[in-house]
């Protein structure tokens, strides 16, 4: 759903391993990685499109995961002009509200191909900092923020 201001409703998930490494995934047939992160549906709760995502993007079940925290409040990035479809002009990016989950499955429960059209086909458990670097630019704000307000639920600086 997109709001009055042309941003779209959306979950972002970090998903932190025993090791304090992240859940990195690169895009389907693109050099391009981020964190599993989807819309929200009408009459879905937030806490609800945050798991249905985990398990399409990601194929991760609820029950082998544990949220540790999550942002207060939504984190706003631009998407660029050139990406947006023309016949879409009221829309402008993403607003996200983010989560940290604690991993407690193995890594066969990681399933990329969960749903008709996978959005990652490669993932890797990366160094905390790592994803605000690698992120494609017009995102690194945002997954700055997003990494530093989630840092608080860890013993991580």
């Amino acid at each position: 759903m997109i709001d009055k201001e042309g941003y779209r409703e959306n979950v972002a998930i970090v998903i932190i391993n025993s090791d304090h490494k992240v859940l990195w995934a690169k895009r389907t047939n693109e050099n391009a990685w981020q964190f599993p992160q989807g819309g929200i549906k009408k009459n879905e709760t937030i806490e609800g499109a945050m798991f249905r995502e985990l398990k399409e993007e990601v194929g991760i079940d609820e029950d082998n995961v544990e949220i540790l925290g999550r942002i207060s409040d939504w984190l706003y990035y631009d998407v660029p002009k050139n990406w947006i479809r023309k016949d879409n002009n009221l829309y402008k990016g993403q607003k996200q509200i983010w989560f940290l989950l604690k991993f407690t499955g193995n890594e066969n429960d990681i399933y990329l191909n969960n749903s008709p059209k996978p959005e990652f086909d490669n993932w890797s458990w990366v160094d905390y900092w790592i994803p605000s670097d690698e992120v494609i630019d017009f995102k690194k704000d945002v997954y700055t923020k997003a990494l530093k307000q989630l840092s608080v639920f860890l013993d991580i600086k």
